[in-house]
């Protein structure tokens, strides 16, 4: 405890070394621009709170270098937890920065037992009469926890006058502010205020002598949460490594170090088991952690922990929902996986068995994972896919199968069919093929068993998108999966397969009432898919009979389900994007029509042979849309393409004869307009989203899995296609046409 009155000069330093503003420190980003916001209001308090590291004695240093007003500065710690030295301490900073005060902490302090009772309100009242503004800059605030002092700051603080300032800075939660802020007159500062963005990012790396761009400098920020040790730490992790790379993770050694030092070891025993064994979920809850560790009531220490500024960030304004900080996150699973790792299956499935009983699925998946379940973990997986896929969730799926692996796959049949269905949507023709091939090789060996009736209907429809054997073949196995009610999810793609099937038979009246059945059903069951694929066939079938306001309905619909469930990029929208664009050109909007076009042209390069109804009808209806706008390049550029499904699948019944009638208007034709930029091919526009990030041509081919010469030759044709000379002109150009961006 610091003596009222020092004796020596040890104690006089001591003291001097408390009340004396720090000085800058160099090389630190400026937090000026947040200061001047904080600072330049009428409230008399500012309370600035969040856990280590993120600049909150940069801010108030920065701040007492350039107030205009006079200042006074105390560094607390841990010796300083006890009202009368705080009342000291705050009694010395306001006597050394306002002038007439001198002998007023020596009279507080000699008040003895009365300190309390009358010092208090001696210093609140010279705050009152106090001849100069002032602020006063109290930094490392969560050294003093004791309630008595907390209220010492709540007397004192509440008669700050008009025109000063007390800022308090903490890395626990201040209970001081809560009465204040009734009252008004408060502002507030937490971690979200005192994130730093990339530009800040690209200046921390070039002092530690890494140059990074931009694009990997959201990269790190992103990572780091903008945390600003965090952006010092990952730009010291870079310097190590050879590449200069900024990635950076929570077990890396000195982000670990730091957040075991700073942060970790703070807490108690207790406290740090329950958040390294909670480092299994994604989101903290009180009754999932109740289950998932065993022990009762844990909502409140989640509430106690955020309030010591343990990295923990709410969700929800109930403090409900909590969630780990990114790193710190990292950093705990490193500590489970050092201290119990036999824990952690236990606790992962714990935490699936909540997820399940709880109607969340998903998050169940996310943790049998992580366990030897597999046959559960696959049962759960073949539930989820359709759905999952149909909300925009590709990219969950893909890991989730990943995950489990071809043999678990294998293993499965049902998810077999799945694997070829995710695989044909996303452009993967080999895996497609080869997971059609699994399934049916599955179906003859399940043959006299009762698991061969159980994916019959998903086998089925996959074979009629597939359309391999002509749409004979399609009606008939489209025929067997409709007529299947024990495999309900597969009944709204089986009945929009079978509708296309039909078209492709020359029977339009009995495709467009099946394309009605699986939309409504579609609709119903929620499965966005067949949906969107449904309403462009009844769109399509609408114009060629000349029902346009009809057609106009069913064209926003489909638009409107691949927007809502974040489709817009997969191949499925490229009917919908196709249907858009006729329409629009039939109703002279030209500004909507080549938007839908550019869509459609950049979505269609995952639109293979696999699925050759959709590949083939959707290039005829966009090539039909850029030849009516005097794109003729880009209309026998998709022609070309077609005629590569053709030869994979020649069997597409009257569709073949549509495609013959166009080539044959298109080859008598005068020929149109120049080029236009956007008839890339799908080698172009599977290197043009490469071209906005910082990868270099090797790094896109080994992306991309070819040759480096093959994408610079390309990237070469993307630049004289588009006229442009750079990345940079090749990004905006593509951007304008509507092949990259929303």
């Amino acid at each position: 405890m610091v003596s009222a009155a020092p004796a020596g000069p040890g104690l006089d330093a001591l003291l001097d070394g408390k009340l004396s503003v720090p000085g800058r420190r160099p090389g630190l980003v400026t937090r000026a621009a947040l200061a001047d916001t904080a600072w330049d209001t009428e409230a008399a308090t500012v309370g600035v709170t969040a856990p280590a590291g993120y600049g909150k004695s940069t801010l108030l240093i920065e701040r007492a270098h350039v107030e205009r007003r006079k200042v006074g500065w105390i560094s607390l710690d841990a010796i300083d937890d006890h009202p009368s030295t705080l009342l000291f301490l705050l009694a010395s900073a306001f006597e050394r920065a306002v002038p007439g005060q001198s002998g007023l902490a020596a009279a507080i302090s000699g008040m003895g037992a009365a300190t309390l009772r009358c010092g208090a309100p001696r210093l609140a009242a010279a705050f009152r009469q106090a001849p100069a503004p002032f602020v006063l800059l109290i930094d490392d605030l969560h050294e003093v926890t004791s309630s008595d002092c907390h209220d010492v700051l709540g007397d004192v603080l509440g008669a700050v006058p008009p025109g000063c300032q007390v800022v308090t800075a903490s890395r626990h939660e201040q209970p001081h502010l809560a009465r204040l802020r009734v009252a008004g007159g408060v502002v507030e500062l937490a971690a979200r205020d005192l994130t730093l963005d990339a530009a800040a990012a690209v200046r921390i790396f070039a002092t530690a002598g890494v140059a990074i761009d931009l694009p990997r400098a959201h990269e790190v920020v992103e990572r780091t949460e903008g945390w600003p040790a965090g952006l010092q730490l990952a730009a010291l992790v870079a310097g190590e490594e050879e590449d200069g790379a900024p990635g950076v993770t929570g077990t890396d050694r000195y982000v670990s170090d730091y957040l075991e030092r700073e942060v970790f070891r703070r807490l108690e025993p207790a406290e740090q088991r329950f958040l390294r064994r909670t480092a299994v979920l994604d989101e903290l809850h009180g009754p999932l952690c109740d289950v998932v560790l065993g022990e009762p009531d844990t909502q409140d220490r989640l509430r106690n922990l955020e309030a010591a500024s343990a990295f923990l960030v709410p969700l929800d304004r109930r403090r409900e929902w909590y969630r780990c900080h990114t790193l710190f996150r990292e950093f705990l699973l490193g500590e489970l996986r050092r201290h119990e790792p036999a824990l952690i299956e236990k606790l992962n499935l714990r935490a699936a068995d909540w997820f399940e009983s709880h109607d969340a699925p998903a998050a169940a998946v996310e943790h049998l994972l992580a366990t030897h379940e597999q046959r559960r973990c696959t049962e759960l997986v073949t539930e989820l896919v359709q759905s999952e896929y149909g909300s925009g969730h590709a990219s969950t799926v893909q890991r989730w199968m990943k995950t489990l692996g071809d043999s678990a796959i294998e293993a499965y049949p049902p998810l077999a069919v799945l694997a070829g269905w995710v695989a044909a949507w996303e452009g993967g023709t080999v895996e497609a093929l080869r997971w059609a091939a699994v399934a049916d090789d599955a179906f003859d060996s399940l043959a006299r068993t009762d698991r061969r009736a159980s994916f019959a209907a998903s086998r089925s429809v996959l074979r009629a998108m597939m359309c391999a054997g002509g749409h004979e073949q399609m009606v008939a196995d489209a025929e067997l999966a409709t007529g299947d009610e024990e495999w309900g999810a597969w009944r709204p793609s089986a009945l929009c397969v079978l509708a296309e099937a039909r078209l492709l038979a020359g029977e339009q009246a009995r495709a467009e009432m099946l394309f009605e059945d699986a939309s409504r059903v579609g609709l119903a069951m929620g499965d966005s898919v067949p949906v969107a694929l449904s309403e462009s066939g009844l769109a399509l079938i609408a114009m060629d009979d000349g029902r346009w306001d009809e057609a106009s309905a069913h064209v926003e619909l489909a638009l409107s389900t691949i927007e809502q469930h974040h489709l817009n990029d997969c191949a499925i929208s490229l009917m919908p994007c196709a249907v858009a664009a006729r329409l629009a050109v039939h109703r002279g909007d030209l500004t909507q029509a080549d938007l839908q076009i550019a869509r459609g042209m950049r979505v269609r390069s995952a639109s293979t042979f696999v699925f050759p109804c959709l590949a083939t009808r959707g290039r005829l209806q966009l090539a039909r849309a850029c030849w009516t706008r005097g794109d003729h390049e880009g209309a026998r550029v998709l022609l070309r393409e077609i005629d590569d499904v053709l030869r994979r699948r020649p069997g597409l019944g009257t569709l073949v004869g549509e495609i013959a009638a166009f080539r044959e208007m298109t080859t008598s034709a005068t020929p149109g307009a120049a080029p236009r930029g956007a008839a890339l091919t799908p080698a172009e526009l599977r290197v043009l989203p490469y071209l906005q990030t910082h990868l270099r041509i090797a790094d896109i081919a080994q992306r991309l899995h070819v040759s480096r010469n093959t994408v610079a030759t390309e990237v070469s044709a993307v630049y004289r296609k588009l006229g442009v000379t750079s990345r940079g002109e090749a990004v905006s150009q593509a951007t304008l046409l509507g092949l990259l961006g929303g």
